[in-house]
């Protein structure tokens, strides 16, 4: 059963459509589940997670989102035309100390006391970002062989980054 998503600021974004790609989203969650589980990430939660469409009485869609710690990633595949849409959404999860740190200079002083930009935080964030990316990839990769489809270029598999090292 899909959990109601909350909130998480955007630290990097991808998407691809895949035009004559028909998929099931489910069967694309389970193979992704199954990649990320292959590569043995400590700390790591999947679950079912819905998103609306739009305002308060939308439609929703179901995301698998991938948590390790305070990061996440909210996965989605579903059919869109004649094809099939790949995206996922790497955020950091709002929590209480969100509240804190909107207190001028108090709560700047709080954060880098708390929970300190160092570099191994950076660098499990990106080891998560990219073990993640890896096992979508892995998934698109199989699903579009199996169906005939051209493969992803390198461009078209590369991410937008956003305030990733900004703190």
């Amino acid at each position: 059963m899909a959990k109601k998503a909350s909130p998480a600021s955007v630290i990097s974004h991808w998407y691809h459509l895949c035009e004559g790609l028909q998929a099931s989203p489910k069967e694309f969650y389970t193979s992704v589940e199954q990649a990320v589980q292959r590569r043995q990430i400590p700390n790591v939660q999947m679950s079912r997670v819905n998103w609306r469409e739009g305002g308060l009485f939308s439609a929703k869609r179901e995301y698998l989102r991938v948590r390790r710690n305070e990061y996440v990633f909210d996965i989605c595949g579903a059919p869109f035309g004649n094809g099939f849409f790949f995206s996922w959404w790497l955020g950091e999860l709002e929590g209480c100390l969100a509240s804190l740190v909107s207190i001028p200079f108090v709560g700047l002083f709080f954060l880098w006391l708390v929970r300190p930009a160092t570099y191994y935080k950076i660098d499990t964030a990106l080891m998560f970002q990219e073990s993640v990316r890896q096992a979508v990839n892995e998934v698109i990769d199989q699903m579009t062989t199996a169906k005939g489809i051209r493969a992803l270029s390198e461009l078209e598999r590369k991410p937008i980054l956003r305030e990733f090292y900004r703190r």
